[in-house]
């Protein structure tokens, strides 16, 4: 039986192999430089989410995970770092936070300017719409179904 590929079309292969490998070294490379826009929390975000964890406004869930925090079980480095992302202390403290971020990017996508909402805590109400049309609304919630 022969070898279907004769010596040259075999290094040619190979040289196209090793080629490719020594692209993606260099690649990585330059991946491995790359620094991220975000460093994530500081110390300061950290330290301002532990005083909201303690504070009144907090929700029982957060101030529960707070206590954990505090007798040492876990860090808020953990939790923002997604160490302790399958904790189901952890899911439950965050859990509480989907529906205020749900309205929060729904007033951004509206057009809210970021440093209201973000100042407000709450989204603001849609603006009122100034056409003159009286045929009922165009918008509808989830809810109105």
């Amino acid at each position: 039986m022969t070898f279907p590929y004769d010596q040259a079309r075999l290094q040619a292969l190979f040289a196209e192999v090793d080629s490719r490998v020594d692209d993606l070294g260099k690649v990585a490379t330059e991946a491995s430089q790359v620094q991220r826009r975000s460093r994530g929390l500081s110390e300061q975000d950290l330290a301002e989410i532990e005083r909201f964890a303690k504070s009144p406004k907090a929700p029982q869930e957060l101030k529960d995970l707070q206590r954990r925090v505090d007798a040492g079980e876990l860090s808020w480095a953990d939790v923002a770092a997604g160490r302790a992302i399958h904790d189901p202390g952890v899911q439950q403290a965050l859990a509480v936070g989907v529906p205020d971020l749900q309205r929060a990017y729904q007033a951004l996508e509206e057009g809210q300017d970021p440093e209201d909402v973000i100042a407000s805590g709450t989204p603001a109400p849609p603006p009122p719409r100034d056409d003159d049309e009286d045929d009922g609304p165009s918008v509808f919630r989830k809810d109105a179904w």
